[in-house]
């Protein structure tokens, strides 16, 4: 980030009058700490660093407001909504009566137990095997 002014800093003087004001806040020293080890400061950091410096008289409101136009300027994130919670897999009613018909005819069959098996195990029929069972179902009647 470059500054136009690097030896104003408007965060670290609003820190220094927060810390002459309220001597015993361990925010504030935390805060200040963390502002001289690291340089900067997170949003929700400098929120409460803007709430804490409202209730001293003797900052300017020129140097509050520069500190929230810097909290304005911060991206803050944002969460999407949940999806809505549908299931994964909706059963093939259709399929199922056709397995169930071919297999009070003819309880043996093979395949048809096989497409049995992958339905009870909510796995999808592809497009060939539905048509194979659709032509199983035809052949019964």
């Amino acid at each position: 980030m470059n500054r136009l002014n690097p030896d104003v800093d408007i965060v670290l003087d609003i820190l220094k009058a927060v810390m002459e004001a309220q001597p015993l806040s361990s925010f504030a020293k935390s805060i200040h700490h963390q502002y001289i080890e690291r340089g900067g400061l997170s949003k929700k950091q400098l929120e409460g660093l803007y709430n804490k410096a409202q209730k001293v008289k003797t900052i300017p409101p020129n140097k509050m407001a520069t500190l929230e136009a810097i909290i304005l300027r911060k991206h803050s994130k944002q969460k999407s909504e949940l999806p809505p919670n549908t299931p994964l897999y909706e059963k093939d009613e259709k399929s199922a009566d056709m397995i169930t018909a071919i297999l009070n005819n003819y309880p043996d069959h093979k395949r048809v137990l096989f497409f049995k098996v992958k339905y009870d195990n909510n796995e999808l029929l592809s497009p060939t095997e539905k048509g194979e069972l659709e032509r199983f179902y035809k052949l019964l009647k």
